[in-house]
């Protein structure tokens, strides 16, 4: 048995060392700030080169300007929306970056660092705290009570009705009312200066000078260093249970809740890594002078779908809260069955939500995530 062991650990190492980064077309001189996938379409945002779009997988790719500031900090895509971060406030397109239209109505004098996205509301982080807009971005309001004053949100993530927030030089901050008030969520965490938080299931990352694991909401954190060769995290992204991070010095993942970490830059000829993103068959990596890479997520082992299709539930079994969390951000079905498969609740998901299924009865209920790839399915048992 451990002969099998080892050999099958041998052979996972072996192909991880043979993944090769490919340099797309894009090998612009403007830094990459952020990266973004809609469907077939991929969408890199540069800071003096504004947005780009590949059709392809980075074959090719076509600036999409008109009407956009170009320097590009931040993008955020949800359904047919893509949000602009920029210089000079927040820019909107819906048809696939044709057009931009600005939507900083109570952002004037606001600078704007970073956008998420839970159904209706979106949220800005900004160097005056968080702001809130419910009517896709047409009007803005301060929601930053509890926060502190004269300090950059560098980080926004959402998980079900918690939202989390990088104070950059204070550390993280927690919000369970949608932004209405704030508390801190630190202890553990050696450096304030988080620049990147990312979530999946129970397990929240924040990436500063180190890593950092929180499994309850923050209320503590514990470093989960080992194998990272360079400690300054640019960019957290986690699907599923494994999680990539940027840094200086290249890329690294885990897919052992941060135990260990391995690196993966071969063929990365500029390893200052800006921005991560993924679709069904490529994981795909800005730098800061190398333009956009992308590999293969076979030669990770990843199989196609299989980070589209992959949700999480949570806690399960469940009372009354069921959080459902996607890793995609477009538009999906949702159905909930019970065994003999009687639809008793459906909807749309985004890429998380929140069902409140206290009037449900106790029992074993199916969940139906449809997606144009196929349908995924996981089970909840109601207590």
């Amino acid at each position: 048995m451990k002969k099998i062991i080892i050999l099958i650990i041998a052979i996972f190492t072996i192909s991880i060392s043979n993944a090769q980064w490919q340099q797309t077309s894009l090998s612009t001189a403007h830094q990459i700030e952020a990266l973004g996938v809609s469907g077939n379409n991929i969408f890199a945002g540069t800071y003096g080169g504004g947005v780009y779009l590949s059709t392809n997988n980075g074959n090719t790719w076509t600036q999409v300007n008109n009407g956009l500031d170009t320097n590009v900090t931040s993008l955020t895509i949800t359904d047919n929306n893509i949000f602009a971060v920029t210089l000079s406030g927040v820019y909107l397109s819906t048809n696939n970056g044709n057009s931009w239209t600005a939507v900083n109505t109570g952002l004037i004098g606001i600078s704007v660092k970073q956008l998420v996205i839970s159904g209706s509301y979106i949220f800005a982080g900004t160097d005056h705290g968080v702001f809130l807009s419910t009517n896709n971005g047409s009007s803005w309001t301060s929601s930053s009570t509890g926060l502190p004053t004269g300090f950059i949100i560098s980080s926004l993530v959402i998980s079900g009705n918690k939202i989390f927030v990088s104070v950059y030089g204070n550390g993280v901050y927690l919000s369970t009312n949608n932004g209405a008030s704030w508390s801190a969520v630190n202890s553990g965490i050696s450096s304030e200066y988080v620049r990147s938080i990312a979530i999946y299931g129970n397990n929240i990352y924040a990436g500063a000078y180190g890593m950092f694991l929180s499994t309850n909401d923050g209320n503590s954190w514990s470093t989960v260093n080992n194998g990272l060769a360079d400690l300054n995290i640019n960019t957290v992204v986690a699907n599923g249970n494994t999680v990539f991070t940027g840094t200086l010095l290249g890329l690294f993942w885990t897919t052992n809740n941060g135990i260990s970490w391995t690196s993966m830059n071969t063929g990365l000829i500029d390893k200052y890594i800006s921005s991560i993103t993924f679709n069904n068959s490529y994981i795909f990596v800005g730098t800061q002078v190398g333009g956009v890479f992308k590999l293969p997520l076979s030669q990770l082992g990843i199989e196609k779908n299989t980070l589209t299709n992959n949700f999480s539930v949570y806690p399960n079994p469940a009372k009354g809260i069921l959080n459902i969390e996607t890793n995609s951000n477009t538009k999906q079905s949702l159905e909930i069955t019970n065994l003999l498969g009687q639809t008793l609740y459906t909807s749309f998901i985004y890429n998380k939500t929140t069902i409140n299924v206290s009037a449900f009865a106790k029992g074993v209920y199916i969940i139906k995530l449809n997606t144009d790839k196929g349908t995924a399915v996981k089970k909840f048992v109601k207590e």
